[in-house]
């Protein structure tokens, strides 16, 4: 009878310290200044959720799919090769860190080509590939 009694109690203790745990966790990425230069080159610099996470009919987009990849909402004026959708990038699911930073870093793809418009070849710098690397790969579910 005692461990029955008990066992509501280790239920207890067991989930508050996974809750302290994963809150740890949420901090220390907050905190993490690779991490933060990550976020911010991601949302602010190359504007990525804009292509790779898709909107509700608000045009807002839906959190839940933040950078899952998403229908190009826009197409170009004139005949040209042309990506009708983003990829997910969250979590990295294409490519290992090293192939991303590569590819942030040169515009190419682990297999030689170059994305097709619009996705930009952006030109970061070691440290900045790397914090954006760092990031994505941050959001896994």
């Amino acid at each position: 009878m005692r461990t029955i009694t008990s066992l509501p109690l280790f239920v207890c203790v067991v989930l508050s310290a996974s809750s302290l745990m994963a809150n740890s966790a949420a901090n220390t990425a907050a905190t993490d200044p690779l991490l933060t230069r990550g976020k911010y080159l991601v949302q602010n610099v190359g504007l990525c959720a804009d292509c790779h996470s898709p909107r509700n009919e608000r045009g807002e987009f839906i959190p839940e799919l933040w950078l899952e990849g998403a229908p190009l909402p826009f197409a170009p004026t004139v005949p040209m090769p042309w990506s009708p959708a983003a990829p997910p990038i969250a979590g990295l699911p294409s490519m290992t860190e090293e192939q991303a930073i590569v590819f942030l870093q040169s515009g190419t793809r682990p297999d030689g080509s170059r994305p097709l418009p619009p996705m930009p070849e952006y030109r970061f710098d070691a440290e900045d590939a790397r914090a954006v690397v760092a990031y994505l790969k941050s959001l896994t579910k």
